[in-house]
């Protein structure tokens, strides 16, 4: 199949030599695979073909976005793809991106550090981790972090948590800190409408793209129910221990937890806690005796809907009540806006913009880009009145406790 793996290797095998590939199978519906003793029982009983056979996905373009995941680290780790240091360099940016478009991304930065004006590849540090790496490591350093002047002047990351937590960046953001100094006096008419509004008012935060959560419905598991076409539809009885969340994709799954809680309240949460497929916890993959239902539902981003073969029983729907998103957030200094301004506006850019959206399926921000999604299709947002109304730091946690007891309680 390839020079990284078989078809036949087993998923623990797969990810124990390619820990990056993790979060790509917890994206299909592995969950169980972020638990490092779920993946070597659980991983070392079902081969790469089996999982896929299983997931209704196709082999041919699930393996190729696989090897591109292994390719993206390998490359990306190199020290001129993945960071650049410079001694006494006056900026810093630090962050995740998507790792479907991250080497795009770096390859289209580097070539705009070379082309420019200014000579910032003297001047600049960036460290732009794949997105697989997890952000524990810029949660460190801002929890450690006493003073502004030594965090980084740009940071770039999906991840509710961490940028508005009060322990993290919220509390830099709640000084004064960050500006908006893009150039975008308005977002693409998806994000910018009557229904849906995604510039900051305060001017603190920048977007510069999202990831939307969409379902897929496997139809031969209906078994005489409608398909679900909402968020409230997956919330009903008749779809309890029935869908496969993302509860392994953090940025992800907070930003379905909020969107929820905001929606339907604690109830709602619960009610998506008695939802989630059995078959998908992690407590239940080593009870070999118990039956296990495939998932009617999996809620997954935009992006995987790609890998699914076209004659087979899996159906992508868009919510009709909006695909919730998880924004990938930029902040910048207001003390440098000046020399931040054109490696803030490169990122808002309508190339990059058409890198998340075209190559990646991150609907960008930027009014230039056609993201080639139906314009019937729409976005669900717990907008920012409700994130500067709510500790979202303390919602999250309050959300994660009221899921988990409902799992447990199934």
């Amino acid at each position: 199949m390839g020079k990284y793996f078989n078809v036949k290797d087993s998923l623990y095998d797969i990810t124990e030599l390619y820990k990056e590939t993790i979060d790509l199978f917890v994206s299909i519906g592995f969950e169980n695979m972020v638990n490092e003793n779920q993946r070597k029982t659980f991983g070392k009983t079902i081969t790469l073909e089996t999982a896929l056979k299983l997931k209704k996905i196709n082999i041919d373009v699930f393996t190729k976005n696989l090897m591109d995941v292994i390719e993206h680290n390998r490359i990306g780790n190199s020290e001129e793809n993945n960071y650049m240091q410079k001694e006494d360099a006056d900026i810093k940016i630090e962050g995740v991106l998507p790792c479907p478009v991250r080497i795009p991304l770096m390859e289209a930065f580097n070539k705009w550090i070379e082309n420019s004006a200014s000579d910032y590849g003297n001047e600049m540090n960036y460290d732009l981790k794949a997105a697989s790496m997890g952000v524990d490591w810029l949660k460190k350093a801002l929890l450690k972090s006493d003073n502004p002047d030594i965090i980084s002047d740009i940071f770039i990351s999906a991840g509710f948590d961490l940028f508005f937590d009060k322990k993290l960046m919220g509390k830099w953001v709640s000084k004064g800190i960050f500006e908006d100094v893009s150039s975008l006096s308005h977002y693409n008419k998806e994000f910018d409408n009557d229904k849906i509004s995604l510039k900051d008012p305060k001017d603190n935060y920048s977007i510069i793209g999202v990831v939307p959560a969409i379902f897929l419905i496997n139809m031969e598991e209906l078994n005489g129910r409608k398909v679900p076409q909402s968020w409230e539809d997956i919330l009903q009885p008749e779809f309890e221990n029935n869908v496969s969340l993302p509860v392994g994709d953090f940025d992800l799954f907070n930003a379905i937890l909020l969107n929820i809680h905001k929606e339907y309240g604690e109830e709602g949460i619960r009610r998506l806690g008695k939802s989630l497929s059995t078959s998908m916890h992690p407590s239940e993959m080593v009870k070999s005796h118990r039956k296990q239902d495939k998932p009617v539902i999996t809620i997954m981003p935009y992006f995987f809907t790609k890998m699914i073969k076209e004659d087979g029983p899996m159906k992508p729907v868009w919510p009709s009540d909006g695909a919730i998103i998880s924004p990938i957030f930029l902040l910048s200094k207001k003390n440098k806006k000046e020399k931040l301004k054109p490696i803030v506006e490169f990122f808002s850019s309508k190339e990059v913009g058409e890198i998340l959206s075209h190559n990646g399926r991150f609907p960008s921000v930027n009014p230039e880009v056609d993201n080639r999604i139906d314009t019937d299709k729409e976005y669900m947002w717990i907008g920012w009145d409700y994130i500067y109304k709510n500790d979202i730091g303390k919602l999250i946690k309050m959300c994660e406790d009221i899921f988990n007891e409902a799992v447990d309680n199934q």
